[in-house]
């Protein structure tokens, strides 16, 4: 069955797309009440985050849109300190979409929040016209424990840089995909919960977090560098890029700095806890390659990469765009 404008009108059509695929997929009790919000326990710190997603393809080896738009919202969240508890989805249907596909989608969102141990308690759907697309806008709720202050601001001179394993692996896997490429690399697309986890529960001093999304390494580094007011270093040669990845950046004359990612986080912790970190990560699911990769020094607020002959250049971050659009 295809996607109809009748889907989107708020009658039956919208309540039976609804009951037949978002409900029974989620079967979350608060979502199968349809109130207009959902009422939920709260704490006295909330992280609120939302997102959009409009990747194409809408599958892609490794992951899909609906596994995306849980792991990008609750990655954003983790990234602030919080846990993260609930999410909302606002699905875009163009006319013409599977409702095949549909499903799919919906299911991967509920794994994957399964997973992530979150709970998909409130949405909404929208049917326009159009050749069968499918867009997700999401909202994350999470609660921040006392003592926790996480934020890039807090970069201090001698913090380890982290990176939690390969860059470039989603980039490289949905561009793959669009352009026919066959290889066999495939999407990095992962909730990070149980390694911050690990480090908060270890006693790590973790000062700042961000999952390495659009605008790659490099972009997010020069915001660190920029809201810390600090020069940060990174070695060249411990960035941790498969073989597969950098032939096909090779190839297209790509740069793994600026690759986006949507399982990969980059932290700075205080230097006497890097070795510990490390371990922590890649003890848990998804950071077997993580590797201590530079680190914060005096200066002004730019990124430095070191190169293996032994020279330095400046990193600033993307300018234009870096194709293709994850989310």
């Amino acid at each position: 069955m295809k996607i109809t404008m009748a889907h989107g009108s708020g009658g039956k059509s919208t309540s039976d797309l609804i009951g037949t695929i978002f409900e029974k997929e989620f079967g979350d009790p608060v979502l199968s009440k349809m109130e207009d919000s959902a009422v939920l326990p709260g704490a006295g710190r909330i992280a609120l985050t939302t997102d959009s997603f409009v990747v194409t393809p809408v599958f892609f080896p490794g992951g899909d849109i609906g596994r995306l738009c849980v792991c990008g919202t609750v990655n954003d969240l983790l990234m602030s300190g919080a846990v993260p508890k609930y999410l909302t989805c606002g699905f875009i249907l163009e006319e013409g979409a599977e409702t095949d596909d549909l499903r799919k989608i919906a299911r991967s969102m509920s794994e994957t929040a399964k997973e992530a141990g979150v709970r998909i308690v409130a949405g909404d759907t929208k049917v326009v016209e159009g050749s069968g697309g499918v867009y997700i806008n999401t909202a994350g709720v999470g609660f921040v424990p006392d003592g926790i202050d996480i934020g890039a601001e807090n970069c201090r001179e001698g913090d380890a840089i982290l990176i939690s394993g390969n860059l470039g692996d989603h980039h490289a896997a949905v561009m793959s995909r669009r352009m026919g490429i066959e290889n066999t690399i495939v999407s990095d697309c992962a909730p990070l919960v149980e390694m911050v986890n690990a480090m908060k529960q270890s006693g790590v001093h973790i000062h700042a977090m961000r999952d390495v999304t659009r605008g790659g390494l490099g972009t997010v580094l020069n915001e660190f560098a920029s809201s810390s007011g600090c020069t940060i270093e990174l070695e060249e040669e411990s960035l941790p890029v498969s073989e597969q990845v950098r032939g096909f950046c090779g190839v297209l004359g790509l740069d793994p700095l600026y690759m986006g990612n949507e399982g990969k986080m980059v932290a700075a912790v205080a230097a006497e806890d890097a070795e510990r970190a490390v371990a922590c990560i890649r003890a848990s699911r998804y950071g077997e390659n993580a590797a201590v990769i530079g680190h914060v020094a005096t200066g002004e607020r730019i990124l430095l990469l070191k190169t293996p002959i032994g020279g330095t250049r400046v990193v600033g971050p993307l300018y234009g765009e870096g194709l293709p659009r994850i989310c």
